[in-house]
């Protein structure tokens, strides 16, 4: 952990647990220290705290811990009052009514994924589950690939040179090579695409939103079911879109 005299480590370990559930519906104190790597004994207070003031219930009978719905409005402020997602709002509609497709807004966080923040659904079809706050690596997502489209080639190659690639679906790209290719050819483009990475039978594109510098900070994503889509198709028609889409949602005038 990280030291520093204004640092309060016990508020620190208590968010270290709340963090611990993102992959675990319910974990006992032996699971929840080792995913924090904290003590059992930090584990044990941590845990009765959180549970105390409501952020986590306890099975009597299992002695597991589950979050519960308080801990939604820890992110409510971030999600209702941010500027961004107010004005995205309306444009995620009408380019869902436009393509009658699922529409995303996914904003980086400090681990290289995107973090979904905003999703408009369709009728067409019944979706993969994804709600708001999922993470997807950037390396395997259209969104992720257009947002390090705006590095530097050295920035890029030196976020490329530490990255461990993780394969999801038989298609997931593992050669940093290739991955950074489909990167520069986003930045060509002005959009970017990925083609069953991350989850099967799903295409999807996207393109950057820009703050009023000119910086990237969050993207417009279409998301599409094979076979009714393909590749060249997907581009072809939604490329355009999401580019549309992020530009209006954009501070900055490109």
């Amino acid at each position: 952990m990280a030291s520093s005299a204004l640092l309060i480590q016990s508020l620190e370990k208590g968010l270290l647990v709340l963090e611990s559930f993102r992959q675990s519906e319910s974990m006992n104190l032996q699971e929840i220290a080792h995913v924090s790597d904290i003590t059992m004994g930090s584990a044990q207070r941590v845990a009765h705290t959180l549970e105390q003031a409501g952020y986590l219930t306890r099975d009597p009978r299992t002695k597991r811990y589950r979050v519960t719905v308080k801990a939604v409005a820890l992110g409510y402020s971030y999600l209702y009052q941010t500027p961004l997602f107010q004005r995205a709002h309306a444009v995620l509609h009408q380019l869902n009514q436009e393509c009658g497709e699922i529409v995303n807004l996914g904003v980086p966080d400090a681990e290289d994924n995107m973090v979904f923040v905003m999703r408009v659904a369709t009728a067409k079809h019944i979706p993969v589950y994804m709600p708001v706050g999922t993470r997807i690596p950037c390396s395997s997502s259209a969104s992720g690939r257009a947002l390090w489209a705006h590095l530097s080639d050295d920035a890029l190659d030196a976020k490329l040179q530490h990255l461990a690639l993780q394969r999801h679906t038989p298609r997931t790209t593992t050669d940093i090579a290739v991955l950074r290719d489909f990167v520069i050819e986003a930045r060509n483009a002005q959009y970017a695409y990925a083609d069953e990475e991350f989850y099967q039978a799903d295409i999807n594109v996207a393109a950057t939103v820009l703050d009023d510098s000119g910086a990237p900070i969050a993207a417009v994503n279409i998301s599409v079911p094979k076979p009714r889509w393909s590749l060249e198709d997907a581009r072809n028609e939604l490329g355009p879109l999401v580019i549309r889409a992020a530009r209006a949602i954009s501070l900055h005038a490109a």
